[in-house]
């Protein structure tokens, strides 16, 4: 047997696994593998500042190229950095195996310095485990490689104790992780029924998730909801689980914030076709109903702890959603009758006009703002539509100018757009960095709100060191706009002020082309709507990375933002 040291061997595995670019931002107690890195030219590390821009950049690359990422942070306070960025990717499901050194094990019992229960703390991850011996690592690092791309795919962590990978030992299994097959094709009892049931349905809705993409699955819940006839809606879309420019597509549902446009795509619905989403997440509590409390809801996912998590289901099918959905569409063909598929014709039209009026209503709004003194989100988001490159990808953390976003572009191929998922501020940053690294050949915009900026601003350093050309567009409106819509709903019906300062930059606005300078990205400020344009144009013609920094309309519509929250208001604020 081979005889060779912990860090010997991960080296090894890592190459073996096929992840040679390596996220991280080291400390002391990573010292072993930060120096055998100077005998291993083919693997690369990227540096980053702070953890949490190690876990965002990974989190990018891992989703861009659909295989686990390698992140490298450092001991328990190293861990406290990225925890917003693991949860995010716990939550969204990013393959990525995370590991930190640990003071030697003899040194454990003493309450060393920086020592912790690291597999512990690691909660929001698939699985996660501390090697106390070197002959462990190599079985370890290939479980947190399998357990970590098996659906549904999900973050692993190691411990690694510098004794560990320091030790020499013989070890004859530096091998990685097999390849997987994992297609798991559903239950045709379940399908069968499923068909039957989506047949016979007048007003079926579709609801779409993340897992589709991750699944693969584009082009077979294009052709599923095409045969059913059905308006399709995104339960989340940080991916393209399905083209934004199709007739039936119809936007996002979101009762973060109960809402009544979320309300009106569901009540009349009599059968709910769900596929790979998480079902409706909210965020604020109301007791009123979404669904038709006679609607049957068909739930399809890979994800077992998905299935019936929360409502009532007729039939649950645990299935790749890509494999699912091609076989209930099979199945659905083959059982609608003549009379069913006209109805489904007729119900894809209805679809398509109720496209058309939304698409209208966005070009009004777009028209109505043009001539603003300060730039509108609306204007903002067409010029850069106007101006990127037909085959950017597009990275997004905008937050409350998303609409905005999504109304003035469309996805209609699959690694086109990526966003923000999980709830944590500060993907925007450096996620694009690790989408940008895995297409090397196209270029990537990030279009990332001011305050969501600031989570991981430490990211731009990194685009600097390795001119990694992406361009940034900030969002500009001098405060934590979600955080003052939120404010605004919580006070319905009171007379009490929603414009708190303590959500707001109080009159001093980031000015985040200076920040970029500072950290040798070429920053550009906009404030004039005939400068956008060209400011855009600037920053793509640069080859390198670059930001601009536009400042926008900071106005609240908080009169439509109660109106509309107030059917849904479970909290009686009386102060």
């Amino acid at each position: 047997m081979p005889r060779m040291t912990g860090t010997q061997a991960l080296v090894q595995l890592l190459r073996a696994e096929g992840a040679t670019t390596i996220f991280g931002n080291p400390g002391t107690t990573e010292s072993p593998l930060i120096d055998a890195l100077q005998d291993a030219p083919d693997i690369k590390y990227m540096v980053t500042l702070q953890e949490a821009s190690a876990l965002g950049m990974a989190d990018g690359y891992a989703r861009a190229t659909g295989k686990p990422a390698f992140v490298q942070v450092h001991i328990s306070v190293g861990i406290a950095n990225a925890d917003s960025m693991l949860y995010n990717a716990f939550k969204g499901g990013t393959p990525l195996v995370v590991t930190a050194g640990q003071v030697d094990t003899h040194l454990l019992m003493q309450d060393a310095i920086l020592s912790s229960n690291q597999a512990e703390r690691t909660r929001y991850s698939k699985w996660s485990a501390e090697v106390l011996h070197t002959r462990e690592l190599p079985m370890a690092v290939r479980r947190a490689f399998k357990m970590a791309k098996t659906p549904p795919t999900g973050p692993t962590f190691l411990s690694l104790p510098w004794n560990v990978m320091d030790e020499a030992d013989e070890l004859n299994d530096v091998v990685p992780s097999s390849p997987g097959y994992y297609r798991v094709r559903p239950d045709v009892q379940a399908v069968e029924k499923a068909a039957a049931l989506l047949a016979k349905a007048e007003r079926p809705v579709m609801l779409i998730g993340d897992r589709i993409a991750q699944a693969g699955g584009m082009k077979e819940a294009v052709a599923l909801a095409e045969t059913l006839g059905a308006s399709v809606y995104a339960g989340s879309y940080t991916e393209v689980n399905f083209p934004t420019g199709h007739p039936q597509y119809l936007g996002g549902v979101n009762v973060g914030w109960p809402n009544q446009a979320t309300r009106n795509a569901l009540k009349d619905a009599d059968v709910v076709l769900v596929v790979g989403a998480d079902v409706l997440p909210a965020y604020a509590y109301t007791p009123e109903p979404f669904f038709n409390p006679k609607a049957k809801i068909i739930q399809l996912d890979i994800s077992q702890w998905d299935i019936e998590k929360k409502y009532p289901v007729e039939i649950g099918i645990l299935a790749d959603p890509k494999a699912g959905m091609a076989e209930l569409n099979a199945a659905l063909q083959a059982t609608m009758n003549g009379e069913e598929q006209e109805a489904a014709r007729s119900r894809a039209v209805t679809a398509g006009e109720g496209k058309a009026r939304r698409k209208a209503a966005f070009q009004e709004r777009v028209k109505a703002t043009w001539n603003n003194p300060v730039i509108s989100p609306e204007r903002m988001m067409t010029e850069l539509a106007q101006v990127m490159p037909r085959n950017a990808i597009m990275a997004s953390e905008a937050i409350t100018s998303g609409g905005a976003l999504m109304g003035a572009m469309d996805f209609n191929e699959p690694g086109s757009f990526y966003s923000a998922r999980g709830g944590a501020l500060g993907w925007g940053i450096p996620g694009s960095l690790g989408v940008q690294l895995a297409n090397p050949g196209r270029p990537v915009v990030a279009v990332v709100g001011d305050g969501a900026s600031m989570y991981t601003i430490q990211g731009l350093w990194t685009a600097a060191r390795y001119n990694i050309p992406v361009v940034y567009v900030i969002c500009n409106n001098g405060s934590w706009r979600i955080l003052r819509e939120g404010m605004a709903r919580y006070l319905t019906d009171t007379n009490r002020n929603p414009d708190n300062e303590l959500l707001n930059f109080s009159g001093l606005p980031l000015n985040l082309a200076k920040v970029a300078e500072g950290m040798n990205v070429e920053g550009i400020h906009v404030e004039k709507p005939q400068d956008l344009k060209r400011a855009y144009e600037r920053a793509f013609a640069a080859g390198k990375p670059v930001l601009v920094d536009v400042a926008i309309d900071d106005t609240m519509p908080t009169k439509a933002l109660q109106d509309d929250y107030r059917p849904f208001n479970p909290y009686q604020v009386t102060r």
